[in-house]
């Protein structure tokens, strides 16, 4: 007879590593940046002395940045991102792509 573990099994592989229990990074949208080779040879340096990833840090550092703006500025930004993320979000669930531009033929 076979015996049974009475720990369950850990899963195999890395936990996901979401800004949010149980988010998973590779679900998150791409952002793609150019930036100086100056700025970008400092945040993998950063990366690996603070032992965090990339994206960690830019999140930090955004919200650093906000926490240093004006109440009505925080507020604006909020509002804004909120309507963004609130499409973004509504896209992703249904798996919906913005609809494409039409092109118009010049005369």
């Amino acid at each position: 007879m076979a015996r049974k573990n009475a720990k369950a099994r850990a899963r195999i592989g890395r936990p996901p590593a979401g800004a949010r229990e149980g988010e998973r990074v590779k679900d998150y949208p791409q952002l793609s940046i150019r930036v100086p080779a100056g700025v970008r040879a400092t945040l993998q340096a950063l990366s690996v002395v603070r032992s965090r990833s990339q994206w960690r840090l830019v999140v930090e550092a955004i919200d650093c940045y906000l926490r240093n703006r004006p109440a009505a500025e925080r507020r604006v930004v909020e509002e804004l991102s909120s309507r963004t993320h609130g499409r973004a979000s509504a896209r992703a669930l249904t798996g919906l792509r913005r609809p494409a531009r039409r092109r118009t033929q010049r005369k």
